[in-house]
């Protein structure tokens, strides 16, 4: 096969680009510029996309002996990853800028290129396992719990899993680095990148700040429907947040206080004690399917966040005309999970397989009802 292997700079991404290699593939390595004014060089570990990144997966692809290019997807990630971003906060929903990127870029963006252009596959240093199974590819958990990176692919349809590959599913970061170093890539010491990618500092609230500009507002006590503070934006507080409220605990019962929901239309902010923030029933929209459309009932496993606990649960697939795509996911959970937000990324599980995810529309209590 004729494979562009996605080369970030990292570790990850070189040792699956030479695993493709060994395999037998044609491959050809791919830098994706992102960013409209790359910075030189990164900043720890955070970032990514710098200059210096695209000269390090340069050297990788040199000494594979490979096709290297940069290709700019500047345009399309400004508008598909960072500016959806920017909307999804300032409606008070909380996005997952990975799966937006993993859905719209990489796997859609650079794919439709890749294919115009003649190639077959697209690799990534990601770490989950696709696996043959009786009604096509499969997407699975990697053997690295630690680094597993399926719930951020639990937006790929079976049409983009049969066009990807994941070479490190199989194995462990430490082994990772050690076949780097074996293999005389500088890069295998290199940091991990972390966080969000397009927000270097790590401050996504002065980061929304600069964008949206101040909004002053008030934050209401759930208990007391009283307001007890007040805030500079909405857009910068999410569902479970404790820190950052600037109250005074000793005026609210001296009881810590979470974030319980955003209210964007009237700009509020309410805050509430930890009893307020389980979930166990989550509506999600924006349903899709890693293979097979599911339908029905399903007792499953469900994740709300990228390295979050697996929770026993009850999918069901409910038709609905005003959702997209004409269907709505509610998950009934076996036990109550704290901080779910709108805008999240539910993703559902059986057994290692990932069957399918839905962004969040409403989490909240399942109503109940007395024997």
């Amino acid at each position: 096969m004729r494979v562009v292997a996605a080369m970030s700079g990292g570790v990850d991404s070189a040792v699956a680009a030479s695993r493709m290699i060994e395999a037998g593939h044609d491959v050809v390595g791919v830098h994706l510029a992102l960013a409209k004014n790359a910075k030189t060089l990164r900043e720890g570990a955070r970032g990514c996309c710098t200059i210096e990144d695209a000269g390090d997966a340069r050297r990788v692809a040199d000494r594979l002996g490979i096709p290297f290019y940069v290709w700019d997807m500047a345009t399309p990630f400004a508008r598909d990853v960072v500016d959806d971003f920017v909307a999804e906060y300032e409606a008070g929903r909380t996005p997952n800028p990975c799966l937006r990127c993993n859905e719209k870029i990489k796997f859609a963006a650079l794919l439709d290129k890749a294919l115009a252009l003649g190639f077959d596959a697209v690799a990534t240093g990601h770490y989950a396992q696709i696996v043959d199974g009786p009604h096509g590819r499969e997407l699975h958990r990697a053997v690295d719990s630690a680094k597993d990176q399926s719930y951020v692919l639990g937006v790929l349809d079976e049409e983009q899993l049969a066009r990807a590959f994941f070479p490190l599913g199989d194995t462990t970061k430490p082994q990772i680095r050690e076949e780097a170093a074996a293999r005389g890539f500088a890069v295998a010491k290199k940091p991990d990148s972390h966080d969000i990618c397009f927000i270097s500092d790590g401050d996504t609230r002065g980061w929304l700040t600069q964008r949206l500009g101040e909004q002053p507002g008030e934050i209401v006590d759930e208990g007391s429907g009283e307001v007890v503070g007040e805030h500079r934006g909405a857009y910068g507080f999410t569902v479970g947040q404790r820190r950052g409220l600037g109250l005074d605990r000793s005026d609210l019962d001296g009881q810590p206080r979470y974030v319980t929901r955003v209210e964007a239309a009237s700009n509020r902010v309410f805050i509430g004690t930890s009893d307020l923030l389980g979930t166990d029933e989550i509506e999600a929209d924006h349903v899709r399917w890693c293979g097979p459309a599911a339908s029905g009932r399903h007792r499953l496993g469900a994740q709300i966040r990228a390295h979050g606990e697996e929770i026993p649960a009850t999918a069901e697939v409910v038709p609905d005309a005003a959702a997209e795509g004409g269907l709505r996911l509610v998950v009934r959970l076996d036990e109550a999970v704290r901080g779910a937000a709108p805008g999240q990324s539910i993703v559902l599980y059986d057994g290692t397989r990932v069957v399918g995810s839905g962004t969040i529309a409403r989490a909240g209590r399942a109503a109940r009802t007395s024997a």
